[in-house]
């Protein structure tokens, strides 16, 4: 119920993205957007559509599974991940009831690139906009018509950061619609898109292999070698373990995929590397081990050589490009192999890699 017209607001406004038919091969749907929780089902696989040239809707192949079986409360509203290059553009639709009006003070829609903070892991504003651009839709009128749209685009917009969902950093980036009103708060309306870079000049690159010895004198002494040390997403990581020394009794060995995130002072956090949450100065750190993968079972012998092999795609999270944002934040990921003993104690190397994307999804 409303009185005078103060209650529930009678216009409705919808926020449609259109994107470019000519640049499908820029532009992926994806069944929903990134997210920092790991998955707890070990084989998940991350699904998307591939829009190929000449079709806006491609179906799954008929042995894939459709994605409204396998996410069933997931799907709420069409998510699209943009190339960074690409321009954002779609429609703005403006709604009331049959035989009313609706007068307002003016229209407007935004883009905003938004970096978003814990009041804990940086000390001021908690959030930081590094797009802010605006455009008029309206000057204040009275709208009779029961529908109106609004065409939008915003081009040749730098995008520096992907998108990210983190556990205390976020980078957004979304479209909203204000409509001013007369002696009220205006009416807002927001449409998050996915941004992400892909970075082919990485392949390029001669990456060198990782190689590093460890062990306890007198009692252990391995050597591992990692084929690289730059991956993209859909990378297998190879590697080997090369047993010179072994005088103590190894049950087991595992290889896992550490996650890294530090909101706030990253040059301060470098000091603390031993995980989190843990807080140096203005710096707010969080581990969080995505997977573990068994290398070995059993007792190895000296001379031995054990292969490693992990698919990064079959990662039960969202693995997401390495992230550095100058001074505000970064998302690292490292390989930590682990070498467990019968005594249940535990030896373990650390080594970062870089991880970078070949292409959307």
């Amino acid at each position: 119920m409303s009185f005078f017209g103060l209650g529930a607001p009678s216009v409705q406004i919808g926020i449609t993205l259109t994107p470019p038919v000519n640049t499908q091969e820029k532009i992926v749907r994806l069944h929903r957007s990134q997210r920092w929780k790991a998955h707890k089902n070990p084989y998940h696989q991350f699904h998307y559509f591939e829009a190929k040239a000449g079709k806006s809707n491609v179906s799954p192949k008929n042995d894939e599974v459709a994605l409204s079986d396998v996410y069933p409360s997931e799907i709420h509203e069409e998510i699209y991940a943009y190339d960074a290059a690409m321009d954002v553009e779609g429609v703005i639709t403006l709604s009331i009831p049959p035989g009313k009006k609706a007068e307002h003070l003016g229209m407007r829609v935004e883009f905003v690139g938004r970096i978003d903070m814990d009041s804990m892991a940086f000390e001021g504003r908690p959030h930081y906009d590094f797009i802010s651009l605006s455009k008029e839709l309206e000057p204040p009128a009275t709208i009779y018509d029961h529908l109106r749209t609004y065409p939008f685009r915003f081009g040749n917009i730098e995008k520096a950061y992907e998108t990210y969902h983190g556990k205390h950093v976020s980078v957004r980036y979304f479209v909203r619609v204000a409509l001013e009103r007369k002696f009220l708060p205006p009416i807002v309306k927001e449409h998050e898109i996915v941004v992400q870079s892909c970075q082919p000049e990485m392949g390029m690159i001669l990456s060198e292999p990782i190689k590093m010895e460890v062990g306890i004198e007198d009692c252990l002494h391995i050597e591992f070698e990692y084929v690289k040390r730059h991956f993209h997403l859909e990378d297998v990581i190879y590697g080997k373990v090369h047993f010179l020394l072994v005088r103590i009794k190894i049950k087991h060995m595992e290889l896992a995929v550490i996650r890294r995130e530090t909101a706030g002072n990253v040059a301060a956090s470098e000091i603390n590397e031993g995980g989190g949450p843990a807080s140096g100065g203005t710096a707010l750190t969080e581990t969080q081990v995505l997977c573990k993968h068994e290398v070995m079972n059993g007792a190895p012998v000296k001379g031995e050589i054990v292969p490693v092999r992990l698919y990064i795609a079959g990662i039960p999270g969202d693995v997401t490009p390495t992230y550095s944002s100058g001074s505000r934040f970064s998302v690292r990921y490292f390989l930590n192999l682990v070498l467990v003993d019968e005594e249940d104690r535990r030896y373990f190397k650390q080594q970062e890699i870089i991880l970078w994307r070949r292409r959307l999804g």
